[in-house]
């Protein structure tokens, strides 16, 4: 199963509150649910609990926190990829993915 966040990844994102303040934020992962059609851009990390902040798109879109640790959790639980980490993403302006 795909590890959501490698060791790689996570030495590339900034820590939690380490882009608080920036008037747009970059985002460094994009996961998806092909389940329920959500949407994670994570723009900071905290790699000893495995919070996370960014943008989520949900039933609404709005700035959060999420634990990817719970997304790997939940897929172990259900054998299968309910929550993706899209290996093409690269990097942008989070304002790239606010209004889509």
């Amino acid at each position: 199963m795909q590890q959501l966040m490698t060791e790689e990844i996570a030495k590339t994102v900034p820590r939690l509150y380490g882009q608080d303040g920036a008037e747009d934020p970059i985002v460094h992962v994009h996961y998806f649910s092909c389940v329920n059609g959500w949407d994670w851009y994570l723009t900071e990390y905290d790699p000893r609990t495995g919070e996370a902040f960014g943008l989520v798109r949900g039933f609404e879109t709005e700035w959060g926190y999420f634990s990817v640790r719970e997304m790997e959790r939940v897929n172990r639980e259900k054998g299968f990829g309910v929550v993706e980490r899209d290996e093409h993403f690269e990097p942008a302006p989070a304002s790239a993915f606010e209004g889509r």
